[in-house]
């Protein structure tokens, strides 16, 4: 399991650098990646850093963060994450994230907010 592509995955929402992104996203998500949320269901690579670039500009300076451990099982992962903005909370929630053998990141399921019990 290669978690340093989740970390490749998280530094591209905090970077402005084009080129910077596109990099991490060479190295980290498969071509076809598959990226769905309750806001975005896109699927590949240039479509994930298109989203990625209109969210920043709607959401100018904030930082996204891992808020958890990453639980991992046969190719896939959970975590928390949370978006801050000038040290606010703006939002939180949770991912599961299918990993292929390689390591690539294939698929992200995003959810917003607290799973409640």
């Amino acid at each position: 399991m290669n978690r340093e592509n989740l970390d490749r995955m998280l530094a591209i929402w905090n970077t402005q650098n084009e080129d910077e992104k596109r990099s991490l996203a060479e190295i980290a998500l498969e071509h076809n990646v598959h990226f769905v949320d309750p806001n975005h269901n896109i699927i590949g690579r240039n479509a994930f850093l298109d989203m990625v670039a209109s969210v920043q500009a709607m959401i100018p300076g904030a930082v996204y963060s891992r808020a958890s451990e990453i639980d991992v099982q046969n190719h896939h992962c959970r975590y928390h994450w949370a978006i801050h903005q000038a040290e606010k909370l703006l939002m939180e929630g949770f991912d599961v994230t299918e990993i292929n053998d390689a390591g690539k990141i294939v698929r992200v399921i995003g959810f917003f907010g607290e799973l409640k019990r």
